[in-house]
């Protein structure tokens, strides 16, 4: 076992000593190594393998360990182990995952599974998590933990610290506790910093160091705009309302972390046509098949591009030169058009976006891509009368260039925007569409302007 004073290993270094142990059958070490790793390394570790080797390594995690290793595995993940586990593993894992961390993992479960762990919870843990449920996935309300410390404006200092010395421990991330009215409804009135409950005099009254105006937020606001304000407030944790302004719980930096992550993950692979809860080490068909279908949309753009070169066939059997440039313009657009589109979903993500700057965003865009457009059009077009020697087909493949800038800096402004809109996620499609319409617009430009010119 890894004593506290010993280094380390790096992930990778984990990952390749469990599968070292894995196929040597070294249970005892196997064991060792995981009862000396953090829950959410050996979720890593889980996710990191195939699924005949994840299934043994789930076998050899220890029964205390379970609940919090399944809390850190990402959906699909955690499907496949799930899919193995009998009926009363699963309750007692379940059992003892915090109402938040439980309100995801039921929802995974068969009727008849979910049936049992709910009569097999207590009274309170059944009521705490009926509260989680009661909100959308997605939101404050979900996002939340309802296990906080609370305590009233007209008491002192003094009787907070014997309050909270009452507690065995504290909520994970407490740096500040919840003051609500004296008449029993709960109404959220302020915070009260621990620094200050540990620093202030013992007779101070709670209302005299007490923020009433600390921020807060609505359990029905989606977790992305809570990540946001977190970001852009430095906060630890933050209190969540109810519409009449009831304290429901709070919401700590450690479940932001998760969120951005999730979001950064899902923006990467949706680029790319993915599910964010893409398993890399899934079987082989069920992979295939979700790959595929944004393949064959993929087909279906690159066959609309090669229909423009087809209308152009008889200028390209008469200037081959043509054949031998035309991908240039294409590549220089798809490339500006990417940098573009990507601001442009980066900021929508921000929320850094609206109506009234849409214009001088696009105006913007559009003279960088000018810019751009007339700089690398000259350098083009230098090059190619060296290489060829033909200063038509040069002046035209730079006009071409400089169109094509211009109509990929309008796209990458454009099509993020009317498909967050419509409801289409910019980064699942996005891509896609704006490397048609740049090829699409590059080869025509091309191949039209040298038709009309030299032909």
């Amino acid at each position: 076992m890894i004593s506290e004073n010993e280094a380390s290993p790096s992930q990778t270094q984990l990952l390749d000593q469990v599968i070292a142990d894995l196929e040597t059958g070294r249970q005892e070490a196997l064991t060792q190594t995981l009862l000396a790793t953090h829950p959410a390394e050996v979720a890593s570790l889980l996710e990191s393998l195939p699924p005949e080797q994840r299934s043994d390594l789930w076998e050899a995690v220890p029964a205390a360990q379970e609940s919090e290793v399944l809390s850190f595995l990402r959906d699909e993940a955690r499907t496949t182990i799930v899919d193995e586990m009998d009926p009363g593993e699963l309750v007692a894992a379940a059992g003892s995952m915090s109402p938040e961390d439980l309100a995801e993992f039921i929802d995974e479960l068969p009727e008849d599974l979910t049936s049992s762990l709910l009569l097999a919870l207590d009274t309170d843990h059944r009521k705490r998590l009926d509260s989680v449920l009661n909100y959308e996935e997605g939101s404050a309300g979900r996002l939340m933990s309802t296990d906080v410390i609370s305590v009233r404006k007209d008491v002192t200092i003094a009787v907070v610290l014997r309050w909270l010395r009452r507690h065995e421990s504290l909520p994970p991330h407490t740096d500040s506790l919840m003051v609500i009215d004296d008449e029993g409804e709960g109404l959220y009135l302020g915070k009260l910093d621990v620094a200050d409950v540990l620093t202030s005099n013992p007779t101070t009254l709670v209302e005299a160091v007490m923020q009433p105006e600390a921020v807060t937020v609505r359990a029905d606001l989606s977790e992305h705009d809570v990540a946001t304000l977190f970001e852009r407030r430095d906060l630890i944790s933050v209190a969540v309302l109810d519409a009449s302004g009831k304290l429901l719980g709070r919401i700590t930096i450690d479940d932001i972390v998760d969120v951005i992550r999730e979001e950064s993950d899902r923006t990467l692979l949706r680029s790319a046509g993915l599910n964010e809860e893409e398993d890399m080490f899934a079987p082989v068909l069920p992979s295939a098949r979700r790959r595929g279908l944004w393949l064959g949309i993929n087909l279906v753009t690159v066959f609309a591009a090669a229909w423009v070169i087809g209308r152009f066939e008889q200028a390209l059997d008469q200037i081959v030169a043509l054949a031998v440039l035309m991908p240039i313009v294409a590549s220089m657009g798809g490339i500006a058009g990417s940098q573009t589109l990507t601001l442009t979903i980066r900021g929508l993500a921000l929320n850094q976006i609206a109506s009234a700057n849409v214009r001088w965003l696009t105006i913007k865009e559009l003279l960088v891509g000018a810019v751009n457009g007339v700089v690398w059009a000259l350098v083009v077009s230098l090059v190619t009368y060296l290489w060829f020697g033909e200063p038509g087909i040069a002046l035209i493949i730079g006009a071409a260039m400089v169109l094509n800038l211009l109509a990929a800096a309008l796209s990458g402004i454009a099509i993020p925007l009317l498909l967050n809109r419509w409801g289409v996620d910019p980064a699942l499609s996005g891509a896609v569409i704006l490397t048609t319409v740049t090829d699409v617009i590059g080869f025509l430009s091309f191949l039209g302007l040298a038709t009309l010119f030299l032909i």
